[in-house]
């Protein structure tokens, strides 16, 4: 992916430079007439084309951002009852994520979660231990945002 970025930027100060004045707006075309060029010859390149690595980046922070939404309000509604009534415990997540990064982001992740902490990872890392603030309620949404994010943190990692 670096090759690729790299490239079109060359193409776009090629192309740039290449035009009569040297301006911003010459720098741009050039760019997307570098992105024209590299999804051409995007066959030759061994890892996918970067664009869509960048869109897979975007959607997983657009997931993030609207998962935070949630735990914002979720917190809230805990913190703005009158009573407090908890049933914290521990469960297992089982994950098919691969390596230390695609695991840290999906424990990090699940952290966003209200009232849940990613307590302990299996030496294998294939098993999170969870502790949850609510039992029934916090098992149900880490599961839920489990899948969701394991999803996303594959599109951006494997291709």
């Amino acid at each position: 992916m670096p090759v690729q970025v790299l490239l079109n930027i060359f193409i776009a100060y090629l192309w740039m430079f290449l035009q009569e004045e040297m301006s911003i707006l010459n720098f741009i075309s050039g760019y997307f007439v570098g992105l024209f060029i590299l999804l051409c010859i995007r066959r030759f390149f061994k890892t996918p084309f970067y664009i869509f690595t960048l869109a897979a980046i975007g959607k997983l922070f657009i997931i993030f951002i609207h998962e935070l939404n949630i735990s914002a309000v979720m917190v809230m509604k805990h913190v703005l009852r009158p009573k407090i009534d908890v049933k914290p415990g521990i469960f297992k997540v089982e994950t098919d994520l691969e390596g230390d990064l695609e695991i840290t982001l999906l424990s990090l992740l699940i952290c966003l979660t209200p009232g849940s902490v990613v307590m302990e990872i299996t030496p294998d890392s294939k098993v999170l231990y969870v502790h949850g603030l609510n039992m029934p309620e916090s098992k149900e949404s880490v599961l839920k945002s489990k899948s969701i994010f394991e999803k996303a943190i594959k599109d951006v990692t494997r291709k």
